[in-house]
């Protein structure tokens, strides 16, 4: 809502319902962030199944975490 009433206080965003607008971008957002949410559980997954093989590869969860993710967005096209 903040956002709505800043971009039509500032004459950058005419809108016939500032709450209607609101309420849209919210929904399209929190779609957004769900995107994200399940992306981030995939990747969880797929790394409990090559735990042992990152163990030898000397590689930490966290860098695999980055690596697995962005290739799965990719292979997705969601953009992070």
């Amino acid at each position: 809502r903040k956002i709505v009433k800043t971009l039509v206080r500032e004459g950058k965003l005419e809108v016939d319902s500032e709450p209607r607008v609101a309420e849209v971008l919210a929904h399209a957002l929190t779609e957004d962030l769900q995107v994200e949410d399940r992306l981030n559980e995939e990747v969880r997954e797929v790394l409990v199944q090559h735990a042992s093989e990152m163990q030898r590869s000397n590689i930490t969860y966290s860098e695999m975490f980055k690596m697995v993710k962005r290739k799965l967005a990719k292979e997705k096209g969601i953009i992070l």
